[in-house]
């Protein structure tokens, strides 16, 4: 199989369907219509023989102190080749480009150890990360 990087996020019924196949936290396609729009880099990963969306990534933030690594997922079915780094190298690349030198980049990793051939590290015992279950 061959895929295409594409620097776009997709639908938001592709979006639900990638992170229900991953088993991620879900999201609905409410939340989906109105949070895609405010991505500031999101990139997806397209198999070109179907032109099925079987990856993508996303980042959010300010665009000067904060960026956040999001949405990062491979349909389960296309894992194992390589396409979660390079979307992530492309994430990487956007924020080599524009974040400012004393940006703060962040994100939850789920993987453990992908994130660190990007240069992440954990965040504890300095500090620790913390969010607001859904219901």
């Amino acid at each position: 199989m061959e895929y295409e990087l594409r620097e776009s996020v997709p639908d938001p019924e592709t979006f639900v369907a990638l992170r229900d196949a991953a088993d991620m936290s879900p999201r609905s396609l409410e939340a989906a219509r109105r949070g895609l729009p405010n991505t500031m880099y999101g990139v997806s990963m397209v198999e070109t023989g179907a032109g099925e969306t079987v990856g993508m990534a996303r980042i959010v933030g300010d665009g000067g102190s904060v960026y956040h690594i999001c949405d990062m997922v491979v349909h389960p079915d296309h894992q194992g080749r390589g396409l979660g780094s390079r979307m992530m190298d492309a994430l990487m690349s956007y924020i080599e480009d524009e974040a400012p030198e004393t940006a703060y980049v962040n994100l939850m990793a789920d993987v453990d150890g992908f994130y660190e051939q990007w240069g992440f590290e954990r965040t504890a015992p300095v500090s620790k990360a913390m969010f607001l279950p859904g219901e």
